[in-house]
């Protein structure tokens, strides 16, 4: 059983057996969840994985106003036993070496913006509901009539569908024909393991949490994980989709590859490219959409759509968040309005388009920050204005 508490997967509705189907055992789907569940609300998460193990779930977040979410779910004690308040710590350089910036957490900080896991937070929420409530290995393909259809060609039913499907969402064209697009970023991922052990000297040029170089259309960012990994995105700005083809970096040989993102930082200080040939032969290309800002839909009672699938915006900190607020703000509006799936969406809706085109807002204009050719005094100037 789930650690905290029991359930079974019905709710009732003036008498009859309704069912809330979530798309998507991600942050957002299980925070739905969860808080449903807290409201003795029932629902099913389906998720396209096999299990929670099938695969990584990337590296460290910033939770701030998520906080909210895990406090309506009943989690914030557990959430701040496994977050990272030294993860709040921050370096920001330009690409010559010059430190702009250095904010270390004391002790005794409030985790206003603690560091978590991923995995770990997913973990959390995971463990909070009852063993049955997510059905794995369920890939969702398509839904009509009130019956979710399954990769697999099994089906099942639904009053309420919720799609916190992500990026690729396949909920989401039931609302909206709008889908991502490219945003002039590329991003290559790359880490080293167990850095206090094998390098020292850069874990120490590192330091606890997050460690910025923005340069002209380029940043690095390292990023101190739970597991002793520093995970390290170098971001390449005002380049096209393609452009991994023409960038010369040969993926199938991480050396090569390391030899080469060092080649695309010239004149970038050399214990900074140090940590590039530092880095284990994970290599990894990711390019970067987001959806349009500002995206609604007109308001559709059994069909509604959470975090990424609802509103994906550039990768700056708010996505996770949003995400989290989104699950428990629309388990909150369901609970507020027991049997009646119509008003309690429209209610969801209409505070979600609101607050999530402010972040995406932000999120684009931090976004043109760090493509700008000065984006390391931009940045300065954003963390300490006046």
């Amino acid at each position: 059983m789930g650690r905290y508490s029991v359930s079974t997967n019905t709710a009732y509705r003036g008498g009859a057996t309704t069912t809330i189907a979530i798309v998507g055992a991600g942050l957002g789907g299980l925070a739905l969840a969860r808080v449903l569940h807290v409201n003795g609300i029932d629902s099913v998460v389906y998720e396209r994985e096999p299990s929670r193990e099938a695969r990584g779930q990337g590296g460290m977040l910033d939770i701030h106003s998520g906080q909210r979410a895990l406090r309506e779910a009943g989690l914030i004690e557990e959430f701040y036993a496994i977050a990272r308040g030294e993860g709040q710590d921050m370096r920001l350089l330009e690409p010559d070496g010059t430190l702009l910036l250095q904010e270390d957490t004391p002790d005794d900080a409030p985790l206003d913006r603690p560091e978590v896991d991923r995995a770990d937070l997913r973990d959390l929420l995971l463990d909070s509901l009852p063993e049955d409530a997510v059905r794995w290995g369920h890939a969702f393909t398509s839904a009509d009539k009130g019956v979710l259809h399954f990769a697999d060609r099994s089906s099942a039913t639904y009053d309420l569908l919720v799609g916190a499907d992500g990026a690729q969402s396949r909920v989401r064209p039931l609302l909206t024909d709008a889908c991502p697009a490219h945003i002039g970023q590329n991003v290559v991922e790359i880490g080293i393991p167990d850095i206090n052990r094998t390098h020292p000297d850069l874990a120490a040029m590192v330091g606890r949490g997050n460690y910025w170089v923005l340069g002209n259309g380029i940043s690095l960012g390292a990023q101190r994980n739970g597991d002793g990994r520093v995970r390290i995105g170098l971001s390449f700005y005002n380049t096209a989709e393609d452009w991994f083809t023409s960038s010369g970096i040969p993926f199938d040989d991480p050396a090569a590859a390391r030899a080469r993102l060092i080649e695309l930082l010239p004149g970038w200080d050399s214990q900074v490219t140090a940590l590039i040939a530092a880095c284990d032969d994970t290599v990894v290309p990711r390019s970067i959409s987001a959806l349009p800002t500002g995206l609604t839909w007109p308001s559709t009672p059994d069909v509604t759509l959470i975090g990424d699938a609802a509103h994906l915006m550039p990768p700056v900190g708010e996505g996770a968040n949003m995400a989290l607020l989104d699950g428990a703000l629309l388990g909150l509006a369901l609970a507020a309005h027991p049997g009646d799936f119509p008003a309690a969406v429209e209610e969801y809706e209409r505070e979600m388009f609101e607050r999530t085109s402010a972040a995406a807002r932000m999120s684009a204009d931090i976004q043109e920050l760090l493509t700008s050719p000065d984006a390391a005094q931009k940045m300065l100037a954003f963390f300490q204005p006046g």
